[in-house]
């Protein structure tokens, strides 16, 4: 077997675990690919641009419309809250708008503040629940998590003053992100476009 047809194996396999058994990071759906096709500890794994290029092809085959479904359910319900935090500078990142959300995917959204404590009185004064979660990065201060609309949206708090700073994912690629102007506009165009 050659090393590209390696490689095509364990993307694949890891993101039919994406798609179908709800593992949503990367990393383990790579490493839980590898083991259950029988490839050693050390084998060389597909980075995570190959796995997510192998998962937007399986939603494209098997899950078509229910996977269009979802991202404009999900884009909606984080444009409604983008809207309402305007004044923290939110972006989307994350699954959602790279197209690759599962059933199981939580919505992420960047926000920039002087301090976290300023984002958790707003929501308070905005009568809206939330619980404290693990910051996954060093950088951010707090992250916020709500539940609404059968989803979980996770507010991920930056200081202000790193809102031109790119946040990275774990094999160092520059994390996409998106204001709500941006968003808007996606949501326009899928909704004029159904082959979208």
């Amino acid at each position: 077997m050659t090393a590209e047809r390696h490689l095509q194996l364990i993307a694949h396999a890891a993101a039919r675990l994406m798609a179908e058994d709800g593992v949503t990071d990367v990393a383990v759906a790579k490493r839980k690919a590898a083991q259950a096709l029988g490839f050693p500890d050390n084998a060389k794994l597909p980075d995570s641009a190959q796995v997510e290029a192998e998962l937007k092809l399986y939603y494209r085959l098997y899950q078509g419309d229910a996977q269009r479904d979802r991202l404009d359910h999900f884009r909606m319900i984080a444009r409604d809250i983008m809207a309402l935090m305007q004044r923290f500078n939110p972006y989307l990142t994350g699954s959602v708008l790279e197209g690759t959300a599962g059933r199981h995917a939580e919505i992420d959204i960047q926000l920039f503040a002087d301090s976290a404590k300023d984002v958790e009185i707003f929501l308070l004064n905005q009568r809206i629940t939330f619980e404290h979660s693990e910051p996954r990065t060093d950088r951010a201060e707090a992250v916020l998590t709500i539940h609404e609309e059968g989803a979980v949206i996770n507010l991920v708090i930056y200081p202000r003053n790193e809102e031109r700073v790119s946040v990275r994912t774990r094999d160092g690629r520059v994390r996409p992100r998106m204001r709500l102007d941006a968003l808007d506009r996606l949501l326009a165009s899928t909704e004029d476009d159904p082959a979208q």
